[in-house]
């Protein structure tokens, strides 16, 4: 369940998230908010999805869905997964642990 915060935020940011009806807002898990806004969002709303779930919840949901090992795939750009990894790297090593990279 999101705060009203984080609500908020993602009717902000409505324009990034054109794929989900209105209905569906409110139910976007914490890992679409956080591969949406590091993959198309401003540098201000990455830092505020930072400064709403914390650096670590960020940087384990990147970590979880981006650097998983046995996953084929991801949907973030490679430039963004290589960007963020170092940026995690550097401000929350302790989320990158359990993932190779």
């Amino acid at each position: 369940m999101q705060t009203d915060e984080v609500t908020a935020f993602i009717h902000a940011q409505r324009d990034l998230f054109w794929f989900i009806p209105d209905s569906g807002l409110d139910r976007i898990s914490n890992a679409v908010l956080v591969e949406t806004i590091l993959n198309y969002g401003s540098l201000d709303a990455v830092r505020s999805l930072i400064a709403l779930l914390g650096l670590e919840t960020v940087a384990r949901e990147f970590a979880r869905t981006a650097l998983a090992t046995g996953r084929r795939r991801h949907n973030y750009h490679e430039l963004t997964r290589h960007f963020f990894w170092h940026v995690f790297k550097r401000y929350a090593p302790q989320c990158l642990e359990s993932t190779a990279n």
